[in-house]
């Protein structure tokens, strides 16, 4: 399994029910943390929810690599398919391992109860791109693995069956060409992936299709961020909603199946899905697998432009934190250097590196033909970062997760009552409620 979490750029996220701080109150720290530049020797385990590379050796064959270069030392994984739920159960009582992907469930202000500062965000920013994503009062907490962008990952055989040549520049013409895919392939159109959940997150993966870098921000203080092009959010579920209720969508969308939507896309069984640039490598593998080219599997842009052009985030995906409670802090943290700087795992992924000299991956070459603008959402303003957490929280929507547009799909396919306008409607208020703090 591998999750975008393209969404851990955009600002404070949800703390799950009854998540209790192991230690501390939060608040963090000005300094790294203690053992972080000690010997690097011993064991470590690190959490990973890329299960896939486990199973295919990828990941045993980095920890070979990385004890070559620091003899001495041994690295073991532990893959977590539901890695949000599991690990964020797990973070109270420190079985997380040494290393491990921060979850999102984690607000800002819990960063220094669980994980161990790695250090002024400042310094390090020196080194590493998108470090303002999981830092706390100009503390680093984690450092992330690669950049993403987001984007349709699309079958481009499949469109051309359809007759569908040019890239749609409105999500009326995406739903359009949708439609043509319908009519003249044998293909689901749109692939949604309801059934694990969280591939439905991508949705909200992409502020800056506005042109606004403060868009993400902004939804903070709008009383109706799903009303019409108010924000980004009633554009993209908008967008989700009409492609389901048009019955653009698999038949029964709880019967989906992520590792088997590889190869549904790869070979032309599935014609378009909404996923970060991450995802583009994995279907190219997954079409080389099955005997089909690579070079089918395309990336297109959200249909929204800007003054002519497409506008598009770039954002970190997952951070890689340490265990507040690790024992072997030092090697913790060389594992992290090293895997980050020197491992080719942003370049097999396709990916955005994370080091500040990095260029942008060939995977992302449609987005060049397309003229895609690239922009950073802005860091929450200082005493704010934790405010679209407690507005989650309080509201019940999870932006950055997949229950609330779980039951999008559910109103859009007749399968829960309601319309497109009661269910944004409501979105609206509980939103505006929260922010009013009734």
């Amino acid at each position: 399994m591998k999750m975008r979490r393209v969404l851990a750029g955009f600002g404070a996220l949800v703390v799950a029910a009854g998540l209790t701080a192991c230690s501390g109150s939060g608040g963090g720290s000005d300094s790294s943390g203690s053992g972080l530049d000690g010997k690097v020797t011993g064991s470590i385990k690190v959490l990973t929810q890329r299960t896939d590379l486990i199973t295919d050796g990828t990941m045993k064959k980095y920890a070979a690599e990385f004890t070559k270069a620091y003899p001495g030392t041994k690295v073991t994984f532990e893959g977590i398919t539901n890695y949000e739920q599991d690990v964020t159960t797990r973070l109270s009582s420190g079985n997380v391992g040494d290393v491990l992907a921060l979850p999102t469930t984690v607000a800002p202000n819990q960063y220094a109860s669980f994980f161990e500062p790695l250090g002024k965000t400042a310094d390090l920013s020196k080194t590493y791109r998108f470090m303002t994503g999981k830092s706390y009062n100009g503390t680093a907490y984690g450092i992330p693995t690669f950049g993403n962008t987001m984007g349709f990952v699309y079958n481009k055989a499949v469109w051309k069956a359809a007759g569908v040549t040019a890239l749609p520049t409105t999500p009326a013409e995406l739903i359009a060409d949708l439609q043509q895919i319908k009519a003249k392939t044998s293909a689901v159109p749109y692939y949604t992936n309801y059934k694990d959940q969280w591939p439905l997150s991508q949705w909200n993966g992409d502020p800056s299709v506005t042109g606004d870098k403060n868009e993400n921000n902004a939804i903070n203080t709008l009383k109706d961020p799903w009303t019409g092009t108010n924000s980004y959010l009633g554009i993209s579920d908008g967008l989700l909603f009409d492609a389901v209720h048009d019955g653009l969508t698999e038949k029964d969308p709880t019967t989906t199946a992520w590792e088997g939507s590889k190869t549904l896309i790869a070979t032309g069984k599935v014609g378009t899905m909404y996923l970060g640039s991450w995802a583009i490598q994995q279907m190219r593998d997954a079409a080389t697998t099955a005997g089909k080219s690579p070079d089918d599997i395309g990336y297109m842009p959200f249909p929204y432009q800007v003054g002519g052009k497409f506008v598009a985030t770039i954002a970190p995906d997952y951070f890689s934190a340490i265990n507040k409670k690790s024992t072997n802090k030092a090697t913790a943290m060389a594992w992290i250097k090293w895997f980050t700087l020197k491992s080719d795992y942003a370049d097999k992924s396709g990916a955005i590196g994370s080091a500040v000299d990095s260029k942008n991956p060939s995977t992302l070459a449609d987005f060049t033909t397309a003229g895609v603008q690239y922009l950073e959402q802005d860091p929450a303003p200082k005493g704010k970062e934790n405010l679209q957490a407690t507005l989650m929280k309080t509201s019940q929507i999870d932006l950055t997760g997949g229950i609330y547009r779980q039951k999008l799909v559910d109103v859009a396919r007749g399968a829960a009552s309601g319309s497109k306008a009661s269910f944004f409607d409501n979105l609206n208020k509980e939103w505006a409620a929260a922010q009013s703090g009734s």
